[in-house]
């Protein structure tokens, strides 16, 4: 009997190598809802020898289903799909509880975790070799493009579901094996709740493992084992170097994707609809308490507009509801976790301290930040500088459409971004010049899309999700040359 066979029960239990199990490592992780507290599940962590015995495992299992037919592969995520379909609210309740997700962001991270699911299930007939002519006469140069082997995934707290199947799905379709270490905040959503949709969806024992336990004992190990041959990663940059320093530094060299930090700037020029662009910026700030990649970090309006924009935005802003994140007009739930909260508060205090003003800001009430709005915001404050991952924002004045290119540009980011104006082809310009792996013109930099490429530039990242970008991601090219008739050789 599966997990769901009971409606998504608590989970309290690794998925190791096709079993439900506790880990051998002995401590227990408590999983706790960072809104009120309340307990979720109670999970005895693994330790390496868990890790050593999904890889093998993974490895064992992956070669079969290699050469499993396209169709039964497909069959497998149209299956999973119907279940994500069969069981929306459950699915979703536990985003809510686990991550502290409003119910929009839950029901986004649903839709988005479907959709990639969905998409991958056409990989499996959507991937092609080629053939090449050749120099040597009677030779024929054949490409064939096939699955990795085993793919390492290591998820975010942030949205932890869609974040792990983003690469879980095409890597399973495609034809590798995946074992899942999700962040200790969200081992249910980023991994377990995964693992038994794809138990009922048939897929064979031993491809998926959910390793959950403590990054200082097992982290290193993930990526520096010898069976996996990819490791995604989505997370902060200073732990991103890290496995890139890991993947390429250590006897066996790995395939690497990494989705870090961002900074995202919004960018707003003096022909903007000012009510639009205001009610993007609210979205795309707060969705999520601002938790996210894509999220916001720094607006930037052009001088003309600003201070009308600074008004209305402040206005909007104070409307929002903060509060329990399961009633459906909660806009701000809670922080992931004290930690987390904790950093942004001196992140206020830094703001404040650096000269910036605050147009909005208000008291905490246990995980719950309400939002921070700040004006006269220079490119040097800290606020403008780092990733914030909160309800935290700093407005810019910028002199003029070169002066806000500028600003957008001036960050070891490059992940997300946003231009507003009035002129579409004006803002496409502009959005060119924007160094990032995104520029959305006239909406949020919060997006993502199945078929389109996801990823950044400079410190937010290497590789791209999604669509034909993830089977390129999930495969390699094997060169296959036959000699068709007897070659001539010199000696």
């Amino acid at each position: 009997m599966t997990h769901l066979a009971t409606q998504f029960p608590v989970f309290n239990q690794q998925f190791i190598a096709g079993q439900w199990r506790d880990g051998r490592d002995g401590s227990v992780l408590q999983v706790t809802n960072p809104f009120d507290g309340s307990p979720l599940a109670q999970i005895v962590q693994a330790d390496r020898d868990d890790l050593d015995e999904a890889y093998r495992a993974a490895a064992q299992a992956q070669v079969k289903w290699a050469a499993t037919g396209p169709a039964e592969r497909a069959a497998v995520m149209h299956r999973a799909v119907q279940l994500f379909d069969e069981h929306r609210e459950a699915i979703i309740d536990w985003i809510i509880r686990e991550s502290g997700s409003t119910r929009i962001k839950a029901q986004i991270e649903w839709g988005a975790a479907r959709g990639i699911t969905l998409e991958s299930a056409s990989f499996p007939a959507r991937v092609h070799g080629r053939l090449l002519p050749s120099n040597v006469p009677g030779k024929e140069n054949r490409v064939y493009r096939e699955a990795l082997g085993v793919v390492g995934v290591i998820s975010p707290w942030n949205f932890p579901l869609h974040l792990s199947q983003r690469s879980v799905a095409p890597a399973l379709a495609l034809g590798n094996a995946v074992v899942i270490k999700p962040a200790s905040d969200t081992p249910v959503t980023g991994g377990l709740l995964l693992a038994s949709i794809y138990e009922a969806a048939g897929l064979p024992a031993g491809l998926l493992s959910v390793v959950v336990g403590a990054g200082s004992k097992i982290g290193n190990a993930f990526v520096e084992h010898e069976v996996p041959k990819f490791i995604s990663f989505t997370g902060s940059t200073p732990v991103g170097l890290n496995i890139g320093r890991l993947a390429s530094g250590g006897q066996h060299l790995k395939h690497v994707a990494l989705e870090l930090g961002g900074n995202s700037p919004f960018v707003v020029l003096a022909d903007a609809d000012l009510e639009q662009a205001v009610n993007a910026a609210v979205m795309g700030k707060f969705l999520h308490q601002g938790q996210i990649c894509m999220a916001i970090n720094r607006i930037i309006v052009e001088d003309a507009l600003h201070d009308a924009f600074v008004e209305r935005y402040a206005e909007r802003v104070k409307a929002l509801k903060v509060g329990n994140p399961h009633d459906a007009d909660t806009v701000v739930g809670p922080i992931i976790n004290a930690k987390q909260l904790q950093g942004l508060l001196e992140k206020v205090s830094r703001a404040k301290e650096e000269g910036a003003r605050a147009v909005v800001e208000g008291e905490v009430q246990g995980q719950l930040l309400p939002p921070h709005v700040f004006a006269d915001v220079t490119k040097d404050m800290e606020i403008a500088r780092e990733e914030i991952f909160g309800p935290l924002v700093g407005i810019q004045r910028a002199r003029d459409e070169a002066h806000a290119l500028e600003l957008a540009n001036d960050s070891e980011f490059g992940l997300s971004s946003a231009v507003f104006s009035g002129n579409l082809e004006r803002a496409v310009r502009f959005a060119r010049q924007v160094k990032a792996g995104m520029t959305h013109v006239n909406d949020i930099p919060v997006n993502d899309e199945a078929h389109a490429p996801f990823g950044g530039e400079k410190n937010s990242g290497l590789g791209r999700f999604n669509g034909d970008w993830a089977i390129e991601e999930f495969t390699t090219d094997h060169w296959i040359s036959v000699q068709g008739s007897p070659r001539r050789y010199p000696f």
